[in-house]
């Protein structure tokens, strides 16, 4: 696949995540393969860019490429100022949220809330597009609820736009992640377009990788909540994608070495407090993928020093080994 002059090296892509898909887990997921991965939703009104949180989504890493920027809005005329500093930041795609269904962003007539309104799409897409010199890529829902699943329409308008291409979660912003994905209705939008189609939602195995490019017929997938605590599941796709059997399981020391990898990542980046305060999330998910870890997650999420988070990491796996 590819999304203007960048070819994906694998068709197995990080979705973006609020407070998830930050530089030190982009980097993890690309180490094990991630054929792209984005940034988190940031707001197109820079006069919010000066928080340290929008500082931080905004950090690129400039040694993985593509690097692609995604910004969320209502306004074509914000949008694309903030495309257009982005780019100038070192953004080599940029990514328009029409998906996030969170009432805090629907609110503001953003993310999926923007699909009920396809002339404000169209001047959105027209503007950004215009404005920058790089692909510009949507990431959108079926439609808004199921009475009213419109994706056809706006992939249309996004083709005709300039968009190159498209990321669908397969629900409604009514289903918000409930339901099964439906991904006969993406199989639809893409016999409707010439440009690439993404297929997202509850891709959490290989088989079922499988099973929803050829349902779908999508030219990638993208992967989100199920990289969590597994950001390994990308070698794991890639390798039954290319073998059709199952890679051989991470060797223990592997993981060890992911999870401290990751640890120093986010102290690094974010300073002792708050990387210790966001590492406690990563690592209850990554307890939910290591054996008899109970106890482990119920120390690591309230120890108050970084050096303890460390400890008690290596500790359980010198454990395990024994």
């Amino acid at each position: 696949m590819r999304i203007g002059k960048f070819k994906l090296d694998s068709p197995f892509l990080l979705a973006p995540m609020a407070g998830i898909t930050d530089s030190p887990f982009r980097k993890i997921c690309h180490k094990f393969g991630a054929g792209m991965t984005v940034s988190e939703m940031t707001t197109a009104d820079i006069n919010f860019w000066k928080t340290t949180k929008s500082k931080h989504r905004l950090n690129l890493n400039m040694d993985i490429e593509p690097r692609v920027v995604q910004i969320a809005g209502a306004e074509p005329k914000l949008l694309s100022k903030a495309a257009k500093i982005c780019v100038d930041k070192g953004a080599q795609i940029i990514d328009i949220n029409m998906g996030c269904p969170a009432k805090k962003v629907c609110k503001r007539l953003a993310g999926s809330a923007l699909m009920k309104d396809t002339e404000n799409v169209k001047l959105i897409l027209e503007a950004v597009v215009k404005s920058v010199d790089v692909p510009v890529t949507l990431k959108m829902r079926t439609g808004w609820d199921t009475n009213e699943r419109n994706g056809g329409e706006i992939a249309h308008i996004a083709e005709s736009s300039g968009i190159q291409a498209i990321a669908i979660h397969g629900r409604t912003r009514a289903c918000r992640f409930k339901g099964v994905a439906e991904y006969n209705t993406i199989a639809q939008i893409k016999k409707s377009v010439a440009i690439p189609i993404i297929a997202n939602g509850d891709i959490d195995s290989p088989e079922k990788s499988i099973e929803v490019l050829k349902s779908s017929n999508a030219d990638a997938l993208m992967i989100g909540r199920s990289a969590q605590g597994r950001p390994w599941i990308f070698h794991e796709l890639n390798y039954y994608f290319i073998n059709r059997k199952h890679a051989p399981p991470l060797e223990k020391n592997h993981v060890h070495d992911t999870i401290l990898e990751h640890l120093e990542n986010l102290y690094e980046f974010y300073g002792e407090e708050l990387g210790l305060r966001l590492a406690r999330k990563h690592l209850s998910w990554y307890c939910k993928h290591l054996d008899d870890s109970k106890i482990l997650r119920s120390k690591i999420v309230r120890v108050d020093s970084t050096n303890e988070q460390v400890n008690l990491v290596k500790e359980y796996f010198h454990k395990s080994e024994s």
